[in-house]
């Protein structure tokens, strides 16, 4: 593909093998002949696209971290024309970003300790801040971001930000007049009086943008925990994400009740500095009627500076930062209450591998006070009723991230007295020597030299590395990639199909993602219809896709009839079965009929898996709540829940052996929901009660006449 700068009529010849990433509005290049550049060229460039561009490069905004070196916002540098003669624009030219990931790699503490280990919480305030300063940039000049999420903020090791895809902020044309508006946006960061409105009509206000922002900011500093993110106390399922901030359902609301409480795992809202404190409640809750009341950059920028100096370092792990109004490391105490794994490890469990290590402690004392609370508060109504239905979590993830190792310790603590001192005034050729690129450790990026099907491998094997990583996007690209090399390789398809799984899971069109999964495994099963895999993870998203669907049973039919093929291909296969199991529960459960044979169809399934490997704690759960179901529908009052409760504390036992904290609190949840009235004494000491033996719960006996 020729293409043509306009600045200085310049050809570029683009390779499409050379594509870093794609959607479905353009594509991204590599630039032989620049590797500071990246073309980004429209699938159908409109004048529009044009009249965007011109504007934009017309009034750049200022690069707050232009002294540093670094490019904090992506902007557009230069417009491309065919390299036919024609004067239609087609695309433009922008910064390319090295090293760096997605934000959440950085909020969310599995992946950041498998990212960067010794991202500490100094680092996490510091990000905020650079985030809060671009931010401030582009305000300044009449711009929002509209669309504000995860995806478009990408971070350093050193906490440097870039905001990406730019193209698509809401800009005007200072001297047309004219709004470029801001078509999309994710429900999770979309202000309440914007939700539910179609974007392409509606004008974008910097009031709206820093409701994103606080949302971010929140995840950034509480480990990844969204601030409407809590565990419903109403009747029925619990309200959208939409619903909850279209509400003013502030978790953490200090000055009306809401029907939530945090979270078990969220850190709690008095970790943040006070005035930061402040800043949310006047975000969430003051700016929930008045949005204008929302702080501004500026003023996230001085309460940043101000918590981030208060932060003291703890006695027992240097990489323990904590803000001084607090009397004690919360850090220390949340690694004890996640069974031992430290949100921060220290250097010498980095070193040890520790990090990224299944927690093999056997007993793990939970602190009693907010976790009891939580829970009780959770299941308050359900251990009031005796016909509350347990709660049935989403199935987990079929990979286990790919372990590291330790990269640059002394490197990483020399570069943080750095960043302390300077304000991450530091050279990239610094920042290069001291980071090796990590790319080192990945399978090598495919060279001239290699054949098709060499280069397709090489492709395949970085696309697997960045699925492990969590880099789902990352994986589908290099998926795509190996794909055009060797089109009918029917493990890239089932792998990219995997990530797009995945992406759904996040995604606030997640029946997209579904369907684009599916098509992948339908065309791994064309190439090979033997591919036992394609089967089992088409029917993992098939009964996801149930409830979006108009005719749930027809997907449960669908996923069972997958789940077949897998289990008459492999009859080892114990995932399939438990994966069977739950859609027959399902389908069972839909139809009101404690007799549909989907009750035992299931507990069968169950029961074969347990056979195949006794370590399947997801068979456990599922089987215990299955099991108390039934034993709730005994018209005799005869009701034996003791063989529900074995099964539940087994799943419980395993999960938190797996170091599986999320799946071990849904267990103890259940268990809640069955030991009805005595759900307090259990919680007071529940790792005491899963390990013994079923007493608390017999059968009540029967009226003589």
């Amino acid at each position: 593909m020729r293409l043509q700068r306009q600045s200085n009529k310049q050809i570029i010849t683009i390779e499409p093998k050379l594509t870093v990433g794609h959607g479905g509005e353009a594509r991204v290049f590599v630039l032989p002949q620049d590797e500071q550049l990246v073309a980004k060229v429209y699938h159908k460039p409109t004048k529009a696209h044009a009249q965007k561009l011109m504007a934009m490069l017309a009034n750049p905004p200022e690069n707050p971290t232009a002294a540093k070196g670094h490019i904090s916002i992506a902007w557009p540098t230069d417009l491309l024309y065919p390299g036919d003669g024609s004067d239609r624009v087609i695309g433009f030219l922008m910064p390319r970003v090295h090293k760096m990931h997605s934000v959440l790699e950085f909020y969310n503490p599995k992946t950041r300790r498998q990212t960067c280990p010794f991202f500490n919480y100094l680092y996490l305030h510091r990000t905020a801040r650079n985030l809060v300063t671009a931010m401030g940039a582009l305000h300044s000049r009449g711009y929002c971001i509209g669309d504000i999420n995860e995806s478009n903020i990408l971070v350093s090791d050193t906490a440097l930000i870039t905001l990406v895809d730019t193209d698509s902020f809401q800009v005007p044309d200072p001297k047309s007049g004219y709004v470029y508006r801001c078509g999309v946006g994710k429900a999770e960061f979309t202000p309440p009086e914007l939700q539910g409105k179609n974007f392409a009509h509606f004008e974008r206000k910097p009031e709206h943008d820093l409701f994103g922002l606080a949302v971010l900011l929140f995840q950034l500093l509480m480990e990844g925990t969204h601030p409407f993110a809590g565990i419903y106390q109403g009747i029925g399922d619990p309200p959208s994400f939409s619903a909850r901030i279209n509400a003013g359902h502030f978790v953490y609301s200090k000055s009306k009740r809401v029907p939530y409480n945090p979270t078990p795992i969220a850190p709690p809202f008095e970790l943040l500095y006070p005035s930061l404190q402040q800043l949310f409640l006047r975000c969430f809750e003051e700016g929930h009627h008045n949005p204008k009341l929302r702080p501004n950059a500026q003023a996230w920028q001085t309460a940043l500076i101000e918590a981030e100096k208060s932060l003291i370092t703890c006695t027992s792990n240097n990489q323990h930062r904590y803000s001084n109004h607090l009397s004690s490391c919360p850090w220390c105490e949340r690694a004890v209450r996640l069974g031992g794994r430290d949100q921060f490890p220290s250097l010498q469990a980095v070193r040890a591998g520790q990090h990224l290590q299944p927690v093999k402690r056997k007993r793990v004392t939970l602190p009693k006070k907010d976790y009891q609370q939580q829970v009780l508060s959770a299941f308050n109504s359900a251990a009031a009723n005796p016909t509350a239905k347990l709660v049935v979590g989403k199935h987990k993830k079929r990979f286990n991230p790919l372990m590291w190792g330790l990269i640059g310790t002394g490197a990483l603590v020399c570069l943080e007295i750095i960043v302390i001192v300077h304000d991450l005034q530091i050279s990239p050729q610094t920042i290069a020597n001291l980071f090796p690129d990590r790319s080192e450790a990945k399978p090598a990026i495919p060279q001239p030299s290699l054949n098709g099907n060499q280069i397709s491998i090489a492709y395949y094997d970085q696309g697997n590395f960045h699925y492990k990583l969590g880099d789902y996007k990352g994986a589908i690209e290099n998926f795509n990639r190996a794909l055009l090399y060797n089109p009918n390789d029917a493990n890239a398809y089932v792998n990219r199909g995997n990530a797009r799984y995945e992406i759904a899971q996040h995604s606030s069109n997640p029946v997209m993602e579904y369907q684009a999964a599916i098509a992948d495994f339908d065309q791994a099963l064309q190439l090979n219809p033997s591919a036992e895999e394609a089967y089992l993870s088409r029917g993992i998203v098939r009964h996801d896709t149930a409830k979006f669907s108009k005719d749930t049973d027809k997907n449960y039919l669908a996923a069972i009839s997958d789940f077949n093929q897998t289990v008459m291909l492999n009859p080892s296969n114990a995932k399939a079965y438990v994966k069977r199991g739950i859609s027959y529960y399902k389908l069972a459960q839909n139809s009101k009929n404690i007799q549909h044979p989907g009750y035992q169809e299931a507990i069968n399934d169950f029961n074969q898996a347990l056979r195949l490997n006794n370590q399947e704690a997801e068979a456990y759960i599922k089987r215990g709540i299955v099991r108390y179901e039934i034993a709730q529908s005994d018209k005799t009052q005869n009701q034996d829940h003791s063989s529900a409760l074995t099964d539940l504390k087994q799943a419980a036992k395993l999960f938190l052996a797996q170091g599986d904290v999320e799946s071990y609190q849904e267990a103890l949840s259940n268990i809640c929901v069955v030991l009805e009235n005595k759900c307090q004494s259990f919680l007071q000491n529940p790792e005491k009660f899963i390990t013994s033996k079923v007493h608390l719960m017999t059968p009540k006996p029967q009226q003589s006449n």
